[in-house]
C-alpha cells in the first residue's frame, strides 16, 4: 500500500451528526463508512458506543464488514471520577464496540477540569493516565483527543502541556490537539503547535479544528506544514455550530496544492462524487459555491472571463476541475458576451455554426429578458429552449387555448384547488380538469393529464423543487415574482423559469418550459445546418 504523507481521520459519523438537521441511521452510517473505506481514508470514527443504542448497533453491524484501508474507531471519554477503568461504563462501551482503534478525550483546559468536570487538576491527570494505560493494556491503538487544548494552553500553558505529556507517557499512539471552540486564530495556532513540537514529535500529533472563526481548513493545513501528520475533520464540514474542518477542501489542498499525498489519485478524482453521496444520505442540499466540488466552483459568468478561459483555462481557474471530478460551467446572464453563448450552446449540445450575428441576437434577447426579471444562470432548461427557438430548431409541441384555476377555502378545512385547461396539439383539442394541493399543483396535474395521450414520455419526468422569489418588494402583492422549477427524469435534471406579476402565470411559463424541454431533449435537432438541410 502506498505510504501517505498525511493520515485522514474522518468523524462525520460522530462529530458530523452534531450538526443542525443532520441525523444518520445505523444503516446510513455503515453505507458512508464503506464509501470512505473505498476511498482510502485511514481512520473512520463510527460514533460514541456508550452514548446511544444507535451507535452501538452500528458497531455491531460493522463487525460483519471487512474494511480494506480504514481502521474503524470508537470514541468516548476518559473514565468517570471515582470509578476505575474496569468498572467505568465509558471505558466498557469503548471495549464493547470491538474496534482496533479507540479515541478517548480528556480535559486539557484547567477551567473544564475544575469547573465543568469538578475534579482537581491532579485528579484530571489521573483520569487521562488511567484510561489510556488501561485501553493500551487491551491491545488497542489509542488516540488521545486533547479537548479544548488551545483554549487551555492560552489560559494555562504549563498545565495544558502536562495533560498531553501524561497521555503520551501512558502509551497514547497519537495526540490530537483540539480547537474545540474554534476560536484560535491561525498565527496563534502556529506558535502553540511549535511549542508543543518541542516536547512531542509532530509526527505523533493530530489536529481537530472547528470552524467558528472560518479558519478550520486553514488551521489544519498550517499544522501539516509544521509536521503534524494526522488531520481530523468531516465530509462537507458537517458539525456543531459552524461545523468542523471540511475534509473535502483539506484533501483538495493537501494533494493538489501542497503536494502532500493523503488519498490515492483515483479517490481525489472522485471527491465531488463523495461529497454529493454524503449530502444525499444526510438529505442536505449541496452548497453550490463549495471550493473544489461545488457546481459553481468552476462556473464563469462574465463575458471577459469566458473569452479568456476559451483561450487558456488558467486565466480564471486555479486548477483543472476534472482533477476532483468536477466540471467547468459557463453561465449565461446579462453579463454575457457572444462567447458565453457559443460555449454554453456547445455545452447544451447545440451547434450555432459560424453565424456570429445569431450569437449576438441571442445575447440581446437574454439581456432584455433578464432586465424583465429572468435569470438564466439558474435555468438551463429555459435557456436551451430560448437558443433553439432563436436558431429555428424548436417546434412548439402544443399550444395553450385557455386555463382556469379555482382555489376554494371553507371554514377550517384545507383549501382545495381545481384547474381546467384547454390545449391544442396540431388539429386536435383536449380539455381536462384536475385537482391539486394548491393552484400550481392543480395546474401541473391538469396540463399533464391533457398531454399524456399525445406525449406519453412526460410520465417519465417529475418535479424536484419549486422556488418563488419576489423581485421587487416596493409594489407589495402586485410585485413581479420569479418561479424556478427543477424537474428530472432518469437521465438528468433541468431547471426552468417563469416571470410575471401573477404567480400562477409565472408558474405556468416555468411548467410549459419544463415539459417542452423534456420533449425537445428526447427528439431534438441540434445544429443550424440540419435545419437548413431539412
Amino acid at each position: 500500500m502506498e505510504t501517505m504523507d498525511v493520515l485522514l481521520y474522518d468523524t462525520t459519523l460522530r462529530d458530523g451528526t452534531q450538526g443542525y438537521e443532520i441525523s444518520f441511521s445505523a444503516e446510513d452510517k455503515l453505507r458512508i463508512a464503506k464509501r470512505l473505506d473505498d476511498a482510502g481514508f485511514h481512520y473512520i470514527e463510527g460514533g460514541w458506543p456508550g452514548s446511544n443504542p444507535r451507535d452501538m448497533r452500528f458497531f455491531k453491524m460493522a463487525k460483519e464488514v471487512t474494511f480494506n484501508t480504514a481502521r474503524l474507531t470508537a470514541f468516548g471519554s476518559t473514565r468517570k471520577p471515582g470509578l476505575s477503568p474496569d468498572n467505568c461504563p465509558n471505558i466498557g462501551g469503548l471495549l464493547e464496540a470491538d474496534t482496533p482503534v479507540v479515541t478517548v478525550f480528556g480535559k486539557s483546559w484547567d477551567l473544564h477540569a475544575t469547573e465543568i468536570l469538578g475534579v482537581s487538576l491532579d485528579e484530571n491527570l489521573s483520569l487521562i493516565s488511567d484510561s489510556v494505560r488501561y485501553l493500551k493494556s487491551k491491545g488497542k491503538e489509542v488516540i488521545y483527543d486533547a479537548e479544548h487544548f488551545f483554549d487551555g494552553y492560552k489560559n494555562n500553558p504549563e498545565y495544558a502541556l502536562k495533560t498531553i505529556q501524561t497521555a503520551l507517557e501512558a502509551g497514547a499512539d497519537n495526540i490530537a490537539l483540539c480547537d474545540t471552540n474554534g476560536g484560535t486564530l491561525t498565527w496563534e495556532m502556529s506558535e502553540i503547535v511549535k511549542d508543543v513540537a518541542t516536547l512531542i514529535p509532530p509526527e505523533l500529533l493530530g489536529i481537530h479544528a472547528h470552524n467558528d472563526c472560518g479558519l478550520a481548513v486553514a488551521n489544519s493545513l498550517l499544522v501539516v506544514m509544521l509536521g503534524v501528520r494526522m488531520v481530523q475533520g468531516t465530509i462537507n464540514g458537517y458539525g456543531e455550530r459552524c461545523g468542523n474542518a471540511d475534509l473535502i477542501s483539506i484533501i483538495g489542498n493537501l494533494d493538489l496544492k501542497m503536494g502532500k499525498k493523503c488519498l490515492p489519485e483515483s479517490s481525489i478524482r472522485s471527491l465531488t462524487g463523495l461529497s454529493r453521496y454524503v449530502n444525499d444520505i444526510a438529505n442536505i442540499p449541496p452548497m453550490k459555491s463549495k471550493p473544489f466540488i461545488g457546481s459553481n466552483a468552476f462556473a464563469h459568468k462574465g463575458g471577459v472571463h469566458v473569452s479568456a478561459i476559451l483561450k487558456n483555462t488558467r486565466a480564471y481557474e486555479h486548477m483543472d476541475p476534472e482533477l476532483v471530478g468536477n466540471r467547468r460551467r459557463v453561465i449565461v446572464s446579462d453579463l454575457s458576451g457572444k462567447r458565453n453563448i457559443e460555449h454554453k450552446a456547445k455545452e447544451l449540445g447545440i451547434d450555432l455554426g459560424s453565424d456570429s450575428g445569431l450569437s449576438k441576437k441571442i445575447v440581446r434577447d437574454i439581456k432584455k429578458m433578464e432586465d424583465e426579471g429572468y435569470q438564466f444562470d439558474a435555468a438551463d432548461g429555459s435557456l436551451s429552449l430560448l437558443i433553439r427557438k432563436a436558431i429555428g430548431t424548436f417546434k412548439e409541441p402544443f399550444s395553450l387555448e385557455s386555463f382556469r384555476v379555482i382555489d376554494e377555502k371553507t371554514g377550517n378545512r384545507a383549501s382545495q384547488s381545481q384547474s381546467t385547461i384547454k390545449i391544442s396539439v396540431g388539429d386536435e383539442y383536449e380539455i381536462t380538469a384536475a385537482e391539486g394541493k394548491g393552484p400550481v399543483n392543480a395546474l401541473d396535474n391538469a396540463l399533464r393529464k391533457a398531454l399524456i395521450k399525445f406525449y406519453p414520455r412526460i410520465s417519465e419526468m417529475h418535479l424536484v423543487d419549486f422556488k418563488v422569489r419576489i423581485l421587487e418588494g416596493s409594489d407589495g402583492t402586485a410585485a413581479k415574482v420569479r418561479v424556478l422549477l427543477e424537474s428530472c427524469d432518469e437521465q438528468e435534471e433541468w431547471t426552468t423559469i417563469g416571470v410575471s406579476e401573477n404567480i400562477i402565470e409565472a408558474s405556468w411559463h416555468a411548467l410549459i418550459d419544463s415539459i417542452q424541454y423534456k420533449l425537445s431533449k428526447d427528439d431534438k435537432i441540434d445544429t443550424v445546418q440540419e435545419v437548413k438541410n431539412k
